[in-house]
């Protein structure tokens, strides 16, 4: 086998979601990005990231946060909410490197891993890990007793998290919460 091809072929059957990108474009997907955001390859390819952020402006504010850090640096490693092509928003640890240091955006390769309970150190970074997994269900219209029964935990004991969320996020509504839980994520 020519090493184009073993590359070909490790990029296709990597265990970890994998994406060439163009100016933040997906130029190739691997089958674990598919089955990780829930798209068809070849659905995939040619389409803008933004189909995998939760909004515009987290589309909009992540591309600033990692411009600024790829102009300065080649790799770069956060956490935040991507959404699936079925709408359901989850937490994920990215990884890029640019390959094109003078446009970062040009060429890019990146690597997403879904974290089920938000992991650690992720944003929002005052967030406990038990407060990111009950933001993750928020972040997708859960009401508490559903997110206790889903962690079999009390539903009292979401409600005091979810205030503890509200709180740190100075949040006054459940709307407004989404809406910070994906913009700082």
């Amino acid at each position: 086998m020519a090493d184009p091809e073993l590359a070909a072929l490790a990029f296709r059957a990597a265990p970890l979601a994998m994406m060439a990108l163009g100016d933040r474009r997906i130029l190739a997907a691997n089958a674990a990005a598919a089955r990780l955001f829930g798209w068809p390859e070849a659905e995939l390819t040619g389409r803008s990231v933004r189909l995998l952020y939760p909004s515009a402006g987290d589309f909009r504010a992540t591309g600033e946060r990692w411009l600024s850090v790829l102009r300065s640096r080649p790799d770069h490693v956060d956490e935040r909410f991507m959404q699936a092509r079925d709408g359901e928003v989850f937490w994920t640890r990215v990884r890029g490197r640019t390959l094109t240091p003078e446009n970062p955006f040009e060429r890019s390769v990146w690597t997403f891993e879904r974290l089920e309970t938000g992991g650690a150190g992720g944003g929002p970074s005052t967030l406990t890990a038990r407060e990111r997994e009950i933001a993750a269900h928020v972040v997708n219209g859960r009401t508490s007793k559903e997110i206790a029964r889903a962690l079999a935990i009390s539903h009292r004991t979401v409600e005091v998290h979810r205030a503890a969320i509200l709180r740190k996020l100075d949040a006054r509504n459940a709307a407004e919460l989404v809406t910070r839980i994906v913009v700082a994520g």
